[in-house]
């Protein structure tokens, strides 16, 4: 029998959701994008056109479709838990752009009511999907690296600039510490994943070459209730760079992106080994955000586990409110 892929509505369709529904017709055997919603925009029934998917400028609308099984959030922060609520009430599928919440309490709401129901909850933390990111996160579970001691991770971009001051992006109750919620989510996602629960945190945030009001610079240090520590930075006006670099016992992997993943170039790769030379690979581009979204479709169809678990993206969400936190007056901020 032919698959039958899961039909999903777009809910935003700013800048990232027109990314995912292009990388969408990529992964048409698992997942088809069937409706989008838009309040905002002229051009948003035309795009839907030209693509060939129906247009709504209402939420509800989409969720009272009987076709539409998901829903993908491409939506602003704030408003992340009452449409995940409401997705739930309809008995839709849920696949949320980054951040989930913005506090520990609204994560912890969204990850129950999705297990009470029997719905799967995907998270848009594509760095995951990444080849060499994968390859790194299998070496650390399966000991490769030894303790993990250390991590040291960079993802910033000037995307920002060239946005109207009227932009949600540029809001700071939307999107508060500067590319915390834009690019250091993904980070911290990939820290607490490799060391676990985080125990406090220390932030310097500032602003040095912009007028956004939730800060430009941003560099964060945090402890882990397990050991181990971890620096972040993101920040809104540097040319694009992303780096993840992770040091254990028995050896290291420092992984760069050549390119930002709305267009992925693929990666440069440098480890090392106790008692190996440094290696430096180049691995080919891939489409992590594609290879998310077929995840979170075949955990729809109970085709296997989705891959980030609910506990993770609570931990990560109670990290960045204290990192929210910490930003407003530098101070060390306990983890709830």
């Amino acid at each position: 029998m032919k698959k039958r892929p899961v039909k999903a509505a777009m809910i935003g369709l700013g800048w990232w959701g027109r990314k995912m529904v292009a990388v969408a017709k990529g992964a048409a055997d698992d997942l088809e994008v069937v409706s989008a919603v838009e309040p905002y925009g002229d051009t948003a029934a035309a795009f839907c056109k030209e693509n060939d998917i129906r247009f709504f400028s209402d939420y509800s609308a989409a969720l009272a479709d009987l076709e539409v099984e998901a829903v993908i959030l491409a939506t602003p922060h704030d408003l992340h838990e009452e449409q995940i609520d409401l997705a739930v009430k309809a008995g839709k599928h849920i696949f949320c752009e980054k951040p989930l919440a913005l506090t520990r309490e609204g994560a912890v709401r969204a990850v129950k009511a999705c297990e009470s129901h029997g719905l799967v909850l995907g998270m848009g933390h594509e760095r995951r999907f990444e080849p060499p990111v994968a390859q790194m996160l299998a070496a650390a579970a399966d000991g490769s690296l030894g303790r993990i001691l250390q991590i040291e991770a960079n993802f910033s971009h000037d995307k920002f600039l060239s946005l109207d001051p009227s932009n949600w992006r540029l809001n700071a109750s939307h999107a508060p510490a500067a590319g915390m919620t834009a690019t250091g989510i993904h980070l911290t996602d990939l820290a607490v994943k490799l060391l676990g629960p985080a125990r406090d945190v220390r932030v310097v945030c500032e602003n040095l070459a912009s007028s956004f009001p939730q800060g430009d610079t941003l560099s964060a240090h945090v402890r882990f209730k397990d050991g181990g520590t971890a620096y972040v930075s993101a920040t809104l006006v540097t040319p694009f760079v992303s780096r993840f670099a992770v040091f254990g016992t028995k050896g290291w992997i420092d992984i760069r992106d050549k390119a930002h993943v709305e267009s992925p170039d693929g990666w440069v790769v440098t480890k090392t080994s106790t008692g190996m030379p440094i290696e430096v690979s180049h691995v080919p581009p891939a489409e992590p955000v594609r290879d998310n979204l077929v995840a979170f479709a075949r955990a729809v169809r109970g085709e296997t586990e989705y891959p980030i678990k609910g506990s993770e993206m609570v931990e990560n969400i109670a990290l960045l409110e204290a990192i929210i936190a910490s930003a407003q007056n530098g101070q060390v901020v306990t983890v709830a």
